[in-house]
């Protein structure tokens, strides 16, 4: 097995765009691919594993603050393929705060002593392009960048005169260049990427960028370079819940879901099962309903009109089923949906209305306090989570989670959220299952036990 992160010098760079086409790339050719993703992005991984057929997993180490943990989450997958491609999350020592190794692709590099492939933005530039090499290669020599592609280059003479550059200044190689072409580019919106299964010819344009690249990335020369490695995974053993069933949303507006979470359920002897609040008309017999992320807003009016399932949910909670609802989910669950003046009903779970905000409302790592005893956490233990979301939820519901957010160990904002109503909690926090080494067991042992 070998192992590569492609990151960048910032976001924008067009890491995105050459990560996917690199992975199609190796699998035209063959290679066994196992994708990942720096940070708690969803869309991202979506569109990795809708390349190479494996689901793709996220390296947080926010999410997973247990360094053996997070090595666990990326040994488990790697020993079944020929390589592992890492996408970075911003630029390669972007952290939380001024950290260069907490949250951030290079800390993950080190964790993992895995080599990074550069992205660099080589529009409008050419020998100042060896500069930031440079400097990048020197910032922390323990980060092993072990070759660069230039994206947005205009003609192969302009590649020539970056290349012959980078070479001059650093002893760092460069493989290739992604030619700066129009329409290739994938459109995005609020959450960033657009998700894949809403563009109808996301497939042409990543094989369009990995046709590019076949022409001028030496993608054999950066394999050889990489070193060869065995993993020897041990799968832990984890306490069993074979009797509990657990039901999960999963249509095009409930989809934010991290693998890891769902097979770790599945290695707890979970029944997973799926269903869609769009089109399905009542909910199936589970013990645990899970509502995950997604854009509930872009598919209002289709939720709204499906009255027998906002009807079989409610009803559900009433019964005192359990319940657990992240962010998409949350506005899901509340009373209505407001767009301008447009009212559209929701399930009515909680009494509150959520509508789109111009810009970011939270976003970034948080931890969560809890406050009283809730569906994932006894009062007084401490979650962490991520929030990212152009909505707020106005409800006089009262919030069970004191949270704070905090950069180089100072809080730098606090507020209150997440509610619990007998036996449904929903919050815009996006939980790890995987935080801590009792957070699953703890939950399911509710769950059990309120049976």
């Amino acid at each position: 097995m070998k192992k590569l992160m492609i990151a960048a010098v910032s976001s924008g760079s067009g890491k995105t765009t050459i990560t996917l086409g690199l992975m199609k790339l190796l699998q035209n050719h063959g290679y066994r691919i196992q994708p990942y993703k720096v940070g708690p992005d969803y869309v991202d991984t979506q569109y990795h594993t809708r390349i190479t057929g494996k689901p793709s997993r996220n390296l947080d180490m926010f999410l997973v603050q247990d360094d053996e943990r997070l090595q666990t989450l990326f040994e488990k997958e790697a020993q079944q393929v020929d390589i592992c491609v890492i996408e970075g999350v911003m630029g390669l020592f972007d952290g939380l705060g001024v950290s260069k190794d907490f949250c951030s692709s290079a800390g993950v590099a080190k964790q993992l002593n895995c080599p990074v492939l550069l992205v660099v933005n080589g529009q409008s530039a050419s020998t100042s392009v060896a500069a930031v090499v440079k400097g990048f290669s020197d910032f922390d020599p323990a980060v092993m960048i072990c070759g660069v592609i230039i994206n947005k280059v205009a003609s192969d003479t302009h590649y020539q005169l970056i290349k012959k550059a980078v070479e001059t200044y650093t002893k760092i190689p460069v493989f290739g260049y992604l030619k700066r072409e129009e329409g290739v580019a994938l459109p995005s919106r609020q959450l960033g990427l657009v998700p894949d299964r809403e563009i109808n010819d996301v497939d042409e344009k990543i094989e369009q960028v990995a046709a590019s690249l076949e022409k001028t990335f030496d993608f054999n020369g950066l394999l050889e370079k990489l070193p060869e490695e065995k993993i020897s995974y041990r799968a832990p053993n984890y306490p069993q819940y074979s009797e509990l069933k657990v039901a999960y949303a999963l249509d095009e507006a409930f989809h934010f879901y991290y693998q890891d979470n769902l097979e770790l359920l599945t290695s707890y002897g979970v029944e997973l099962s799926t269903f869609s609040p769009m089109k399905d008309q009542q909910l199936p017999e589970a013990d645990l309903y899970y509502f995950g992320g997604g854009y509930p807003e872009e598919f209002a009016q289709q939720l709204a009109e499906n009255h027998s399932m906002r009807k079989s949910i409610k009803d559900k909670h009433e019964q005192g089923a359990f319940i657990l609802a992240e962010c998409g989910g949350l506005m899901y669950l509340g009373s209505f949906f407001k767009e301008d003046d447009q009212r559209y009903p929701m399930v009515g779970i909680f009494d509150g209305i959520s509508e789109m905000t111009s810009g970011l409302r939270k976003f970034g790592y948080c931890y969560g306090e809890i406050e009283r005893d809730t569906l994932i956490g006894k009062k007084g233990s401490t979650l962490v989570g991520h929030e990212f979301h152009h909505s707020i939820f106005n409800t006089q519901e009262k919030t069970v989670l004191k949270m704070t957010k905090k950069r180089d160990e100072e809080v730098v904002k606090r507020w209150t959220g997440g509610y619990q109503k007998k036996n449904t909690f929903g919050s815009y926090l996006h939980l790890h299952f995987y935080q801590s080494e009792n957070f699953l067991q703890t939950l399911l042992e509710q769950v059990r036990s309120g049976l």
